[in-house]
């Protein structure tokens, strides 16, 4: 029997067809990636466009409810009570509140007693850790290095094994309170939304104030509170003045003249973006307001490498002092 070889034209032939198949694989393989990279690309360019949309649709916002709330005062005036405003700017949804500053509590200017009851009914800390953290927190804030009874200096910070001391000095913004020792991040996330260091006032005021600021007045329980947030928005939603809270006399505030305003501004496509500042009247047509903080959203808790590592997670844990 006689065995013919394959001619060599033909080999190569088949090698050539299985190389130009590689070849194409590769290419749709390469093609597939690249039309994905590109519609990536395309689909965060267009994501980012929106977002740039809603920024600048939630700064206008601000900027148009600081506008109503410096007219001349008429029925249509805005008010600084928390009601939201919702209008369209074509096709972006808006809704902006406004609220004087007062209505939470200044870290720097609350009394004793009223830092203590926060840190208690709505930090969830017990009498005798709000004790310890409220004097801690006054130690910061003042000038000298003089320890409240449960508070806590510089020395106490470096052998509790802190990285940091106190700034013995008015604290700059809220979230150094989470520096502070004995709060852990679990009290902090209570409490941070509930305080403030530009109103400069003692006490807060009750006609804007949210219910964890009024649960944190002494004596203050639950039912009273709802019962009176329900009395004070039945007013606002019949243009009626709110009415007093007795609880609040002691630490009554009127309404200052700092105003934390929140605007929000939504797209078609579902992008949102949240635009909250607290801002202080200029009285000059030709600068409105000057803005004293200037925020994406709620700030959340701080995440300082160095308080997190000497501070316990553990809110169960009321150990003062403990690195």
């Amino acid at each position: 029997m006689i065995m013919r070889r394959a001619h060599p034209s033909r080999r190569q032939r088949g090698i050539a067809l299985i190389l130009a198949l590689w070849l194409t694989v590769m290419l749709t393989v390469i093609a597939s990636g690249f039309a994905f990279s590109m519609r990536s690309e395309a689909m965060a360019a267009r994501n980012m466009i929106s977002l740039a949309q809603a920024r600048a649709a939630a700064d206008g916002a601000i900027e148009r409810t600081v506008f109503e709330l410096s007219r001349a005062a008429s029925p249509e005036t805005w008010k600084r009570d928390g009601l939201a405003h919702s209008w369209k700017d074509g096709d972006i949804a808006l809704t902006a509140s406004a609220t004087d500053e007062s209505a939470k509590i200044d870290i720097n200017s609350a009394s004793e007693v009223l830092l203590r009851s926060l840190f208690v009914n709505v930090g969830g800390a017990d009498p005798d850790l709000a004790a310890h953290i409220t004097d801690a927190i006054l130690d910061w804030r003042d000038g000298d290095d003089l320890k409240h009874p449960n508070g806590a200096e510089e020395a106490d910070y470096v052998a509790a094994g802190f990285k940091y001391k106190p700034g013995n000095a008015p604290f700059e913004t809220v979230s150094d309170v989470a520096r502070v020792m004995g709060v852990t991040p679990a009290i902090y996330t209570r409490v941070a939304d509930s305080l403030t260091v530009h109103s400069r006032q003692a006490g807060i005021n009750p006609l804007t104030a949210s219910r964890n600021v009024l649960l944190a007045l002494p004596n203050a329980t639950p039912e009273v509170v709802d019962a009176y947030l329900a009395q004070r928005g039945e007013a606002l939603k019949a243009n009626q003045a709110p009415p007093p809270f007795p609880l609040a006399q002691a630490f009554s505030a009127g309404a200052g003249g700092i105003w934390r305003v929140r605007a929000v501004a939504t797209l078609p496509d579902g992008v949102t973006f949240a635009r909250e500042a607290v801002v202080s009247p200029s009285g000059d047509m030709n600068r409105p307001f000057i803005a004293l903080a200037w925020l994406d959203q709620i700030t959340p808790p701080p995440t300082d490498a160095a308080a997190d590592a000497t501070r316990s997670t553990d809110d169960k844990d009321k150990s003062y002092g403990r690195p």
